[in-house]
């Protein structure tokens, strides 16, 4: 009997960004955990830990850790536990964006200093410090992977999207150069853009509802994606079958992108 194409047994995977159960995140490591992965979650603070324990609990997770992403000492933490209780980490999935709503919505031109550079520094230099502190323990593993959650908002301009384009944008070019850089230590980095589907962070956008009808009438399939099919892609890219793919922004939106 062979061996399914999606086999993570034996893998270490650290998943961020998992809000509750209608998260990416979710839907990322269910899949995952299905595949055979030993997993480590991270929750950014104790009212979201609340909302996660069900997940936790039905997917027997033992490695629950704190990380805000704009507190250093909470991501050196997270791996000095993960090198203290694995030796290693085979991947790592970073789903995380945040911007004040008035630069969310408002016009680019209006964005106000701080507020750019603090969606830049949690939604896009977050990725890069996790590849930072994740590549010992990538490297330990023999290699592994990182991928992250982008949207057609860093190439479109998506009504009110605002300054999050220009993050997803340098989010983007940030998986390019990471993967350059990165690769002679066979460490794979790729993105995943999801097509439109209400999360937590969805419901924060105006008009979100009529960006899922226009998916749901325009894209090829005719279609919305859940955070399952986003789980299938992500296990596929952080496995072995996934192992020549790097510095790529990898489409699951029922083939929205090509029309909308």
């Amino acid at each position: 009997m062979s061996s399914p194409i999606i086999n993570l047994e034996g893998k270490v995977g650290l998943i961020t960004g998992i809000a509750n159960e209608k998260s990416i995140s979710t839907g990322v490591a269910e899949a995952c955990a299905e595949a055979g992965a030993k997993l480590v979650i991270t929750y950014q603070n104790d009212k979201t830990r609340a909302f996660i324990e069900p997940i936790i609990n039905r997917l027997g997770i033992e490695d629950v850790y704190l990380m805000d992403v704009t507190r250093t000492e909470t991501i050196q933490e997270v791996f000095a536990n993960i090198e203290q209780r694995h030796g290693k980490l085979d991947f790592a999935i970073h789903s995380m964006a945040f911007a004040k709503r008035d630069d969310l919505h408002g016009r680019v031109v209006d964005t106000s200093a701080d507020g750019f550079a603090l969606a830049m520094d949690v939604s896009t230099h977050s990725f890069v410090r996790l590849a930072k502190y994740a590549e010992p323990l990538l490297e330990k593993a023999g290699g592994g992977s990182l991928v992250t959650m982008t949207y057609l908002g860093s190439e479109k301009v998506i009504p009110n999207y605002g300054v999050m384009g220009l993050c997803k944008a340098a989010l983007e070019a940030a998986t390019r150069y990471l993967a350059a850089e990165l690769g002679s230590k066979n460490i794979r980095v790729n993105a995943v853009s999801p097509g439109p589907l209400m999360t937590r962070a969805a419901s924060g956008i105006a008009g979100f509802d009529g960006l899922m009808a226009a998916a749901v009438e325009r894209s090829p399939l005719h279609s919305l994606v859940t955070p399952e099919d986003i789980g299938a892609l992500t296990a596929f890219l952080v496995s072995d079958a996934g192992r020549r793919i790097s510095g790529g922004v990898h489409f699951v939106d029922a083939g929205y992108n090509i029309v909308g």
